[in-house]
């Protein structure tokens, strides 16, 4: 499968979901909330970071772009669109970055929906559905590819601004993106390069943030698995009590 065709698949994946969530109202409210206790369980997990002057900024792409629960119908219609254009244009490294990117945003979206379908929550906070539904859907190896695929995404971000002439080749996108209507997938770009290029400038800055991101993670989604339910609510309530 090339790059054109992965990106597609995995947009059409993410779209096949979410009609889903269009035609079950319930189910579509339940991934809403899920994404949403997800959302401050990271604003908890990294209060430290989202308030440090170094990694502030990569703490709030990872959370608005990967962790949040915004729409993203817009960017991926655009992801879809240019999906040929991408293994055209861009140099092997980016094309293969985006195809990555488009595979972890189906998973995740696959991963969000199989909760909400057995443990709907009651709201955004609802620790006891949340753990339940985590320890009933299991799929631990696909939870392991997800966490693995966040870091290898934000690791490849890094490598790519080191690329001369990149940032330079998407500040000449700007005009042409906006006529083709592609202003949401550019804006994505952007920030995502220029976030992980400031964080970079300082020598292990990025594999340092990005060192963290996996410990922390890998530490929660092994106690998720492996500890008793009522010690799983408690650290959740804990940590979401730490993004207020």
């Amino acid at each position: 499968m090339n790059t054109a065709q992965a990106i597609r698949a995995a947009v059409a994946e993410v779209e096949r979901l979410r009609e889903e969530s269009r035609s079950v109202p319930e189910i579509g409210r339940a991934v809403t909330l899920v994404k949403r206790l997800q959302a401050t369980r990271f604003a908890g997990t990294y209060a430290d970071l989202l308030a440090s002057a170094q990694y502030g900024a990569a703490a709030r792409f990872f959370l608005e772009e990967l962790y949040s629960e915004r729409d993203c119908a817009e960017r991926d219609a655009q992801f879809a669109r240019i999906a040929g254009a991408v293994e055209k244009f861009f140099p092997r490294d980016v094309a293969e970055t985006a195809t990555a990117l488009a595979r972890l945003h189906a998973l995740t979206e696959s991963l969000d929906h199989a909760m909400a379908r057995v443990a709907p929550l009651a709201d955004g906070e609802d620790v006891v559905a949340y753990v339940q539904g985590w320890k009933t859907v299991g799929r631990r190896e696909q939870r392991q590819r997800q966490l693995d695929a966040v870091v290898e995404v934000g690791a490849e971000m890094t490598r790519l601004t080191r690329l001369p002439g990149l940032r330079t080749m998407l500040k000449m996108m700007r005009r042409p993106a906006a006529a083709a209507g592609l202003s949401s997938l550019q804006r994505f770009l952007e920030s995502g390069f220029d976030t992980f290029s400031q964080i970079a400038r300082r020598h292990g800055g990025a594999e340092v943030f990005l060192q963290m991101i996996r410990d922390r993670e890998q530490r929660l989604m092994d106690s998720l698995f492996d500890d008793e339910t009522v010690a799983c609510e408690t650290e959740l309530h804990r940590i979401l009590g730490q993004a207020r």
